[in-house]
């Protein structure tokens, strides 16, 4: 992935898992590997994050101290997985920023969350709005878990996850919260990681219907289809540049393009 990332630029970010990519019991050692690579060369953009522990795991705290410690100002963010609620975000907030004060940090690391379980659901909107949080990504496969069997296995996948109602609400609550608050929603992975025709068909969806702007991959052979799908087409540059255009020669008032009225209005949408 890194490798991939030196090819294209920093368009993509890359998460190191410190809580499923662990193994039971060295969470505290797979977070000094996830130092060194932060560390590294390799991080050429300073575009590398780390995926925490919830903060109920007994080692949340030690593992927390070691990412700050020991790669905080290389990394770009940390996330947290599995919420319940407000409360477990500002808890990790306050460890995040009290680590980075022992450890001399001169900057925030920002922070990051996954809605992943009911109460954290309950209070996206909340959630979002904390000063702390950058960005909410959807963890799918733990919110269908959440259900107990009762959202079919078939959610997961492509189409699933975007036709069985009670998955699409949760997406479209998660990504109003973070447009609401300026932050960033960040949509869930497609398990057939080779399946290309589905995940291209995933991503612009969740692009063009749900109003996400970035999207987890869990293969770097996802990489390039999702960020071809989350880019604007050439025609759509080349209108925005012509109504922007015209739009600044007119001083900002409405004007017609292709006998379509245009006004400050969709003026910020295509400056966007």
């Amino acid at each position: 992935s890194l490798e991939l990332q030196a090819q294209l630029g920093p368009v993509f970010d890359v998460t190191l898992d410190n809580e499923d990519g662990a193994p039971v019991g060295g969470e505290v050692e797979h977070a000094r590997l996830i130092c060194e690579i932060a560390n590294s060369p390799a991080n050429r953009f300073g575009r590398v994050g780390a995926r925490m522990l919830p903060v109920a795991h007994p080692r949340f705290e030690a593992v927390m101290e070691t990412l700050v410690s020991g790669a905080g100002a290389r990394l770009a963010y940390l996330m947290l997985p599995k919420p319940e609620g407000l409360a477990d975000v500002e808890h990790a907030a306050r460890a995040l920023d009290a680590a980075s004060q022992s450890a001399g940090l001169a900057t925030r690391i920002p922070l990051h969350a996954l809605v992943e379980t009911h109460g954290a659901l309950r209070e996206v909107q909340a959630i979002a709005a904390h000063p702390r949080i950058e960005s909410l990504s959807f963890g799918l496969m733990d919110f269908v878990s959440a259900h107990r069997g009762a959202i079919p296995s078939s959610a997961m996948g492509v189409p699933g996850q975007f036709t069985h109602p009670l998955v699409v609400r949760a997406k479209l609550e998660i990504a109003a919260a973070c447009h609401g608050y300026a932050k960033v929603p960040s949509h869930c992975v497609v398990t057939e990681f080779k399946n290309a025709a589905a995940l291209q068909a995933a991503a612009e969806r969740a692009s063009r219907e749900f109003g996400y702007t970035r999207m987890w991959s869990i293969h770097p052979d996802q990489v390039r289809v999702i960020v071809e799908a989350f880019s604007p087409t050439t025609a759509e540059v080349d209108l925005a540049i012509e109504i922007v255009q015209a739009a600044q020669a007119a001083g900002w008032a409405p004007i017609r393009h292709g006998d379509v009225l245009h006004d400050r209005a969709s003026y910020r949408y295509f400056w966007q």
